[in-house]
């Protein structure tokens, strides 16, 4: 869970009353985009998560060997994929159009991407059963979740990145190259290079070799 600063909050609400002309007034996608508090029930909003859900439910729909028609739905529906990229049933996004894969991926069964804002994946990248990559995070006061607030932030991940099943990936967090994520685990900071990680919260278990020479 993210939890909205002081500064982000105020940011927000300046944002929500500052007097301003109608053709200047700032929406809840722009706020959205800006890193700012937004609403995630509003209109504009709400629409992407909507076309999103039309997308997953087609996807998972189709033949699970068809993968000619698999990779056709996600050049499509996502923002950018490189060559040989897997996803498996049963995927869920937020968007679609903010997840940038690279090359040679497997997203192994239930994986789900909340992204609502983007999330860069390199290339040689396993991603286990049952995980969790999200980019929204809520307040921790009542009247914030009330008001259906959010603020979401990107995640990075990098080459030679293997993720574990039942892992969770926190907003704002980027994870280097040649990392391994423990199954089980919750990243909810940075992970550098050539690293095992492990645990809730996730820590280092130690270095790990990097054997590729490019």
């Amino acid at each position: 869970m993210t939890e909205l600063t002081n500064e982000a909050r105020a940011e927000g609400k300046r944002a929500c009353t500052m007097p301003c002309k109608e053709e200047e007034r700032v929406s809840e996608l722009e706020k959205l985009k800006a890193g700012l508090e937004y609403c995630y029930d509003d209109p504009e909003v709400d629409g992407l998560k909507e076309n999103a859900i039309i997308f997953c439910q087609k996807y998972n729909a189709l033949d699970p060997l068809d993968f000619d028609g698999q990779r056709r739905m996600l050049e499509q529906y996502l923002g950018s994929i490189g060559e040989k990229v897997w996803i498996a049933k049963t995927f869920n996004c937020d968007n679609g159009k903010n997840i940038h894969i690279g090359s040679n991926f497997t997203g192994n069964y239930n994986l789900t991407i909340l992204d609502i804002r983007e999330v860069w994946i390199g290339d040689n990248v396993m991603i286990g059963p049952n995980t969790l990559i999200t980019t929204v995070g809520h307040p921790l006061t009542p009247m914030g979740r009330r008001q259906h607030l959010g603020i979401a932030k990107p995640v990075r991940i990098g080459n030679d990145v293997w993720i574990g099943g039942n892992v969770t990936i926190l907003p704002g967090v980027t994870i280097s190259n040649n990392v391994v994520v423990a199954a089980g685990a919750v990243v909810t900071k940075d992970i550098p290079d050539n690293t095992l990680v492990g645990g809730i919260p996730a820590k280092k278990i130690k270095d790990i070799e990097n054997d590729i020479n490019e």
